[in-house]
């Protein structure tokens, strides 16, 4: 008896910890954001990007793709992948653009960007990804936005912004005709980015509002999943409490 109850406080005390490193680990998974926010304005819809700006975040590959952005690369280039459930890829602006290039574009459109891989930062629906070639640092300017949770990107492929407007465009996409071509799923007719444009948001009292109800819904998505745990915990913990100490 003296033993079962041992061990029934010991996996009280885990049950605890546990519950303490969920809501740490899902309250610290907050991203924080840069100011600016890009816009594309495509043939279906406008789509608003916002980038990560934290300590462990892809900071470089943010700061790679604003400087696209502000180039005006993406303006004329495409979607040239729409696979539901999985990604709309925008083509890398050295081949899917329209529009001829400047030197100075050129230049920008060629040049690569190391891989930022956390496996904090997870492939969930709206979240931007890299894409890349075998070589983890050959990132140059085609991206992803995620349809869908992908898994087996995670830690492989450098997650640097989320999509903060713009769902109905997204639905607009999954639901164009397409045609597969060997692992690409791609759209029979061309989703044109028409033109691109970068707001740089000021840090005055909206905004301060705007990131304190941002705040706020995190947390409150992290104590609902803290208290699913606990729930579960306390469950698991009341069937050894019967089966281990009867009468009690």
């Amino acid at each position: 008896m003296r033993v079962a109850r041992a061990r029934a406080r010991a996996l009280a005390l885990a049950c605890a910890c546990a519950l303490a490193r969920a809501c740490a680990s899902a309250r610290a998974a907050a991203p924080r954001w840069r100011p600016e926010r890009l816009v594309l304005q495509t043939t279906l819809g406008d789509i608003t990007l916002a980038l990560y700006d934290g300590d462990d975040a892809a900071r470089a590959t943010a700061a790679h793709v604003l400087r696209l952005f502000e180039l005006g690369l993406y303006d004329t280039n495409h979607f040239f992948r729409v696979d539901a459930g999985f990604v709309a890829q925008i083509a890398d602006c050295a081949s899917g653009r329209r529009a001829a290039m400047s030197a100075t574009q050129r230049d920008a459109a060629m040049a690569t960007v190391r891989g930022e891989f956390d496996g904090d930062a997870k492939h969930t629906r709206g979240k931007l990804s890299m894409a890349r070639w075998n070589d983890p640092d050959s990132a140059t300017s085609s991206f992803s936005v995620m349809l869908g949770t992908a898994p087996h990107l995670d830690a492989k492929y450098a997650v640097f912004g989320e999509m903060v407007d713009g769902e109905e465009t997204l639905r607009k996409m999954e639901a164009v005709e397409t045609t597969r071509e060997g692992i690409f799923v791609k759209p029979k007719e061309r989703i044109e980015i028409l033109s691109t444009y970068v707001v740089r948001e000021a840090r005055g009292e909206g905004e301060d509002a705007r990131a304190a109800a941002t705040d706020e819904a995190r947390d409150a998505d992290a104590l609902r999943e803290c208290r699913d745990r606990a729930d579960s915990l306390a469950k698991e913990l009341h069937e050894i409490r019967e089966r281990r100490l009867p009468g009690n």
